[in-house]
């Protein structure tokens, strides 16, 4: 029981950290529209829904706190 107890005070204490993230990802959109050129007016407006998240491209830490 002795040795249970010291590796329990001898493994490192986890700590919970927070992070801010900047993350680029590549994201198909769905839009209903007539022609590609309205589609794509209409996209650029913000119009439309998020088809599949996509595949995430790169993420850059930029702040941690603990």
């Amino acid at each position: 029981m002795a040795v249970a107890a010291l590796k329990q005070e001898s493994a490192p204490a986890l700590q919970m950290f927070h992070a801010t993230v900047l993350v680029t990802r590549a994201e198909e959109w769905c839009v209903e529209a007539e022609t590609a050129e309205e589609a794509r007016e209409l996209l650029a407006q913000g119009q439309g829904h998020r088809c599949h998240l996509g595949d995430r491209l790169h993420a850059e830490v930029q702040q941690l706190e603990e």
